[in-house]
């Protein structure tokens, strides 16, 4: 055994314990690798999120909109300065164009060929544009306004938002049947279209058969749906004396199969107890070109009846009517 003075003791190094240093050295490195890790994946976390379909989506995405059509209370992302989108002006209507078809009809279906226009009325947000919606538009028998907001229930529910909903239901009924089905517009623009424009549409699709679906806004107490059909009328571009035949077939299937879908009686203040009605002041029947009727499924302003248009129950029996008496029309 040595006992000099710099001699080396076994587990000792330079004087300090060889075991608590090569413990804190371990430590230090292994702190040191696991920062440098994090700002790593820090780094590329956020490279990676710039590039991310997902992250760049949830950043531009509008505040979703209530039943008005009117942006909710929830705040736009942080992440983009929101703006306010200039509304295009409406389109002529020798320029119009039918919203393209939202899925394929059977290929099997026993409608196959046959085209058809479906017109919900109104739209929900016309009502942040009444400049454009209130100026005026060629009919063929006078002038009338482009478009109007439409009625709703006393709780809120729009017109425009029972009739874009019970128009998908009918959609996907006839294209069961393999019908090709078009929207005069699919809640995809900021007011409109107007009146002639919708119109427009069905003519340039050469649609078998056009709909337009509403729900009426009388005084309570008046109950009921009824189907209005286009009179004979001739003037400036309008000339319905071609569809007036087949249009008045169309609105008798339609109200026929209504009836017995929904269960609703036909209107107790429009049309004498039969559902129909024959009308020279739409624009939207006068420049057709195609066979065309308007149906008003109920009276928004009457509990009674607001009760069924807000039901999704009810909502699917009245699309069943209206698909059926379409696909009744079509068969001849």
């Amino acid at each position: 055994m040595s006992n000099g003075r710099n001699s080396r003791v076994p587990g000792r190094l330079g004087g300090i314990p060889r075991t608590p240093l090569l413990v804190a050295l371990a430590a230090l490195l292994a702190l040191s690798l696991a920062g440098w890790l994090l700002w790593d994946a820090a780094a590329g976390g956020a490279a990676d999120d710039a590039k991310s379909p997902v992250a760049a989506s949830s950043a531009t995405r509008p505040a979703p909109s209530g039943p008005s059509g009117k942006p909710s209370s929830a705040r736009p992302s942080p992440l983009v300065t929101p703006s306010k989108p200039t509304a295009p002006a409406s389109r002529p209507a020798d320029e119009a164009t039918a919203a393209a078809p939202v899925g394929r009809p059977r290929a099997d279906g026993p409608l196959k060929g046959k085209v058809v226009v479906i017109d919900p009325g109104h739209n929900t947000r016309n009502v942040d544009h009444t400049a454009e919606i209130n100026r005026s538009v060629d009919i063929g028998t006078g002038r009338k306004e482009c478009d109007t907001t439409g009625t709703s229930t006393d709780n809120g529910y729009a017109e425009a938002a029972f009739t874009l909903d019970v128009a998908h239901r009918i959609r996907t009924m006839l294209q069961d049947q393999g019908v090709t089905v078009s929207f005069t517009h699919d809640g995809d623009r900021p007011f409109g279209p107007c009146i002639d424009e919708r119109a427009a549409v069905g003519n340039k699709a050469h649609a078998d058969a056009v709909v337009s679906v509403h729900a009426d806004g009388s005084a309570v107490g008046n109950r009921g749906f009824h189907v209005i059909l286009p009179a004979n009328v001739r003037g400036g571009r309008a000339d319905t004396a071609p569809i007036v035949g087949p249009s008045k077939e169309l609105g008798a299937r339609i109200a026929g199969n209504f009836v017995r879908t929904t269960g609703s009686a036909p209107s107790n203040y429009v049309g004498g107890g039969t559902g129909l009605d024959t009308r020279s002041d739409l624009g939207g029947l006068n420049l057709s070109t195609q066979p065309k009727v308007f149906i008003e499924c109920g009276n928004m302003r009457d509990p009674k009846d607001a009760a069924l248009l807000t039901d999704t129950t009810w909502r699917e029996k009245a699309a069943r009517g209206i698909a059926d008496g379409i696909t009744d029309f079509l068969r001849g």
